[in-house]
């Protein structure tokens, strides 16, 4: 996979994405990082990204036409593979884990970072889609964008056994077209720790029954913690395809 990260502060990316799972899949070759500076493609010997807001108001905003640029030259880079773009803005459609499904079957996937007090309002629709990864206000879209490439990378084949990725919260066993399900309570040694034991059913070998408990627990911690997952909501259907 090619990821194209579009921002005016390339520098935050270089340590979460030298360890870890993203660290062993660029090993493998199975994903390649480039980190765009937008503010190469700036206007005049200031190399200028943003402006004031017309009609007033506090903060700057970002240049579409800087930002089409940057854009554009980056896509051409890669013409030959199956592209996706996206702008992380707060007022785009929530991230899941739908969508970062859908993403990782793409072959290049571009991230633009907004940053100051937001990103010139045409520039929407010169990417494939607005996204948001939660309900409040961050800097820019640098650490949104970090969390993204980590949900979508440790999706793609080879990067983590299939197991790894198919046993756990949104994707577990059970879960539907229209339900999520909160992954069940994991258990270690030791079997007793301040007056908890491990529940007996996890030490009987059944593996049957081990896996209808699993069930009834996710369904019963899906419901108490996050009764919004089942039926799914429509706030968390992706819809990059």
């Amino acid at each position: 996979m090619q990821l194209s990260i579009l921002t005016l502060f390339p520098e935050m990316f270089q340590g979460p994405f030298e360890a870890s799972i993203m660290k062993r899949a660029r090993e493998q070759g199975l994903l390649t990082i480039e980190l765009v500076n937008i503010r190469d493609y700036g206007i005049g010997k200031h190399k200028t990204v943003d402006d004031t807001a017309y009609g007033g108001g506090p903060g700057m905003v970002m240049r579409v036409d800087v930002l089409h640029r940057a854009l554009e030259e980056t896509k051409a880079k890669y013409r030959s593979l199956r592209s996706y773009s996206i702008l992380l803005s707060a007022d785009g459609t929530p991230f899941s884990q739908p969508k970062a499904i859908a993403c990782s079957k793409f072959e290049h996937l571009i991230l633009v970072c907004g940053h100051y007090e937001g990103v010139d309002e045409r520039f929407g629709k010169y990417v494939d889609e607005k996204v948001s990864v939660g309900d409040f206000v961050v800097t820019g879209g640098e650490i949104p964008a970090m969390l993204i490439a980590d949900a979508v990378v440790r999706l793609k084949e080879g990067v983590l056994k299939k197991e790894a990725t198919e046993n756990e919260s949104f994707s577990l066993p059970g879960s539907t077209r229209d339900t999520f399900l909160l992954e069940y309570p994991h258990y270690t040694f030791p079997r007793l720790y301040d007056g908890e034991v491990v529940p007996p059913v996890l030490l009987s070998g059944n593996h049957k029954a081990i896996n209808s408990w699993r069930l009834s627990e996710a369904e019963k911690k899906t419901k108490t913690i996050r009764p919004d997952l089942s039926p799914r909501s429509s706030h968390s259907k992706g819809s990059a395809e």
